[in-house]
């Protein structure tokens, strides 16, 4: 499986991505910093995941998730955020 890690918080996306590869099977193929470069990253990448903040600046988490939506073979989409 492939996964695409979005989180604002460098710190944040390096604990999501070693969670992930302890995985067997799972791996990360790309990261963002934001929910613009997580819709331009899943157009390369091609992720069949990806876990996602929501409080992002540029765009959030859930303006990235409509604009994901759209594409032809959208990938599964999961919110990781501390915010209610």
């Amino acid at each position: 499986m492939r996964v695409l890690v979005c989180d604002d918080e460098q710190l944040a996306r390096d604990r999501l991505k070693r969670l992930v590869e302890k995985t067997e099977g799972v791996e990360v193929v790309a990261e963002a910093a934001n929910g613009r470069e997580a819709v331009d990253q899943a157009q390369i990448s091609r992720p069949d995941v990806i876990l996602m903040d929501i409080r992002m600046p540029e765009m959030d988490g859930m303006e990235a998730a409509e604009h994901l939506s759209k594409m032809d073979n959208p990938p599964a989409l999961i919110f990781c955020t501390a915010y209610d």
